[in-house]
């Protein structure tokens, strides 16, 4: 297609965003062995990434959050986690059973950096979604520090939704809204407090997305792009290595609330989406996306499994090219 007809867009959101419901990948065990330099971007399931200065950081499920940091988006080095330990003390005692925080988001603002995280167990709505912030991500830095901040919004068994793979999004100069959700009945929608970062007390929860049991929908993320808000979502299974089916379709309406229709007017309520980015050669199952915007450019940010390398999830990144008509496209893996 004729390269005219895509251009660079600057996007609102500088959040990005495990939707795991079956078993995380298996190669999460030996996730502390795989650090080395040369191989940190191996390992990496639902990454989420910003930048502060001339670094960026990348953020993905792991035992206490592991980062990643990189000048060049090419070249990464692990660098710490956030929590000391693998779980904060409150996750273990409100979710019986969880081991450690899952697709974790970050963004800025009122000054501060605030990760969202999830805290879940395989194939169970009992689930929770926690908050911790700090001054910079710079660990070199005097005001470096993360403080968790606690619980966000839960879901418990009997609610149609879990509560796991977060997303903020900042609207307009008062408003703060999360999406979630991972199976059940879809991706939802929940105010925030625009102090706190807390759901308000009784906030409606608002469905944005959804699909025929059983058919996965999970790890939403949501971007402004000119008139519109985006939706993108990840479809089908993930973790499962070489036999993934994980895809990224996205969706686009006038109000953060929806309803999301896709190139073709068909609602994301109703099993819509346009597809963005699926299987190709050695890139299997990508998903659980984010979107960066980066010094006049958008970034796409996911994983995959390697396979040429047994299945390993793995970061990628490319640029978000916008046709003219407005629907995203994904370019090729930054190299």
């Amino acid at each position: 297609m004729p390269s005219n007809l895509f251009h660079f867009v600057p996007l609102c959101s500088t959040a990005l965003a495990l939707a795991v419901v079956a078993q995380p990948p298996p190669q999460h065990s030996t996730l502390n062995a795989q650090h080395s330099p040369e191989n940190a971007i191996r390992f990496v399931h639902d990454p989420c990434i910003a930048r502060e200065g001339d670094s960026y950081y990348v953020f993905s499920t792991g035992p206490g959050v592991p980062i990643r940091t990189s000048r060049d988006l090419i070249h990464w080095t692990t660098a710490g986690q956030v929590f000391p330990e693998a779980l904060p003390a409150w996750a273990k005692q409100v979710i019986p059973g969880s081991t450690m925080p899952w697709a974790p988001d970050i963004s800025r603002w009122d000054g501060r950096w605030h990760l969202y995280y999830s805290v879940s167990t395989f194939g169970r709505n009992r689930s929770a979604i926690g908050q911790a912030t700090s001054k910079t991500l710079d660990p070199r830095s005097p005001g470096y520090g993360w403080k968790d901040e606690g619980v966000v919004f839960e879901s418990k068994p009997g609610d149609g939704y879990n509560a796991i793979d977060p997303n903020v999004l900042r609207v307009g100069r008062k408003r703060l809204v999360l999406a979630f959700g991972s199976f059940w009945s879809g991706i939802k929608l929940v105010e925030l407090d625009a102090v706190t970062g807390k759901a308000l007390p009784n906030a409606e929860v608002r469905s944005l997305a959804r699909r025929p049991s059983p058919d996965a929908i999970e790890a939403p993320f949501l971007a402004r792009h000119g008139r519109y808000y985006y939706l993108f979502a990840s479809y089908d299974l993930c973790c499962r290595g070489i036999n993934s089916t994980y895809k990224i379709r996205v969706g686009r309406s006038k109000t953060v609330e929806g309803p999301y229709l896709d190139r073709d007017g068909e609602s994301m309520l109703e099993d819509g989406g346009t597809l963005l980015l699926a299987t190709e050669g050695r890139v299997i199952g990508p998903g659980h996306c984010a979107v960066l915007h980066d010094r006049g450019h958008d970034l796409l940010v996911h994983h995959f499994y390697d396979g040429e390398e047994r299945g390993v999830p793995t970061l990628q990144i490319r640029p978000l090219l916008w046709h003219r008509d407005g629907w995203p496209v994904a370019g090729e893996p930054l190299s």
